[in-house]
């Protein structure tokens, strides 16, 4: 099996996916540690502020896999198209199956 071409867009999707679940899991990891400096902080210095820490956990959560997904799409385009112009250099990616 040899991979001539692969589809910009599809693989653009893949990867915006991929990179969506990967922000997910960064933003999460950020929200807590945001929620849990703020609410440090704020046992320390007796002051209102463990509510920016809610924001930057939710910001987090809500842009992360945002930005990430839109940034795996763009990542995705630039690779198929880098990939394809490979492909038709070198006649492309030898994949050995095993029949199945």
């Amino acid at each position: 099996m040899v991979i001539r071409r692969i589809d910009p867009i599809s693989l653009a999707k893949i990867f915006a996916l991929l990179y969506a679940g990967l922000g997910l899991l960064i933003g999460a990891v950020v929200s807590l540690v945001a929620l849990f400096g703020s609410g440090l902080a704020a046992v320390g210095e007796k002051s209102p502020v463990p509510l920016l820490g809610l924001f930057f956990g939710v910001g987090a959560i809500v842009l992360l896999p945002l930005l990430y997904g839109f940034f795996g799409f763009l990542g995705g385009l630039i690779w198929s198209g880098l990939y394809n112009l490979a492909a038709r250099v070198t006649g492309g990616l030898v994949i050995e199956t095993d029949g199945r």
